[in-house]
């Protein structure tokens, strides 16, 4: 069941997702973003260095596992996944930017994690592990569960302009579902395959909605001092917000053969869609009104 998953159901229910949301976009919005790098920068720093310090700074003062503190530094070394998208584009947000770092992100960790999550083995562990990532393997999963169905999603809506505006408001209800059913057979499937349910990991949750809104107000705080607009920096903050949990359950059952720290990825990524979804529309609402206070 579990490998029957995670090979195909899990990958084609990401691709379905990703075909949805390049209904609802053009190739200007991606030109754009080359004509304008500075939000590409700043989501690429936010992720490869912003966030890693601040998990440090949060965990290291506390009295967790130690394997647990490396489960929340691998979470959010992985790169935002398909789940970002989702949640920029019921925002309104710029989908065009989230999906551009959700990929370019995606490449950078194969560098990035392995380098993050080495240290944290030696600061919380006392120990150190070789970590690979297949770039072959990588490069494939974001054709197939993000580049290509994009532009299969983009060429759709070229050709059929009409069909794609129709579909917008359903797919805002029907996407999220999809997404929500994946995380469901996530936690089913651990549950049947562990000797601790996931009700032995609980505790986790106040940590893991800490690290969220943290790192999120900080990287929108630093998207704001680099002068990117209100509909950029929410969608950063959302980017680094909500992670790749499959990545990082891949890592540490894989890589890492541990399952306490592929936990904090399973309770990480379950929960985490509604509070990013929550304070991505809080940001947005905030800064709008205080707009329109001013003025």
């Amino acid at each position: 069941m579990q490998s029957l998953f995670s090979a195909y159901l899990l990958p084609f229910s990401l691709s379905v997702i990703m075909v949805g949301m390049g209904l609802s976009l053009e190739r200007q919005d991606f030109t754009n973003i080359i004509r304008y790098p500075r939000s590409i920068f700043v989501g690429v720093i936010s992720q490869i260095i912003v966030l890693p310090v601040i998990t440090f700074l949060i965990f290291y003062f506390t009295h967790l596992d130690p394997l647990i503190k490396v489960g929340f530094i691998l979470i959010t070394a992985c790169a935002g996944g398909s789940a970002t998208n989702i949640i920029t584009h019921m925002l309104r947000g710029n989908l065009a930017l989230s999906i551009s770092l959700t990929a370019l992100n995606s490449f950078l960790i194969l560098i990035s994690l392995p380098v993050i999550v080495k240290i944290a083995l030696i600061v919380f562990v006392g120990e150190s592990q070789n970590i690979e990532l297949s770039i072959i393997d990588t490069v494939l999963n974001i054709l197939l569960t993000i580049i290509i169905p994009t532009f299969i999603g983009m060429w759709v809506r070229h050709n059929f302009p009409t069909f794609a505006q129709k579909s917008q408001k359903p797919l805002r209800i029907i996407l999220p579902l999809i997404l929500f059913s994946v995380f469901a057979i996530m936690l089913i499937i651990d549950d049947e395959n562990s000797s601790k349910t996931t009700s032995h990991y609980l505790f986790l949750i106040p940590w893991a909605l800490l690290l969220n809104f943290i790192s999120m107000f900080v990287v929108y705080i630093f998207s704001r001092l680099m002068k990117l607009n209100i509909k950029k920096s929410m969608t950063i903050s959302v980017e680094v917000g909500l992670k790749n949990s499959i990545v990082g359950i891949f890592v540490a059952e894989t890589l890492l053969k541990n399952h306490e720290i592929a936990m904090v990825s399973v309770i990480y990524g379950s929960i985490t869609f509604f509070s990013t979804l929550l304070f991505g529309f809080l940001e947005k609402r905030i800064e709008l009104l205080s707009f329109r206070f001013r003025n």
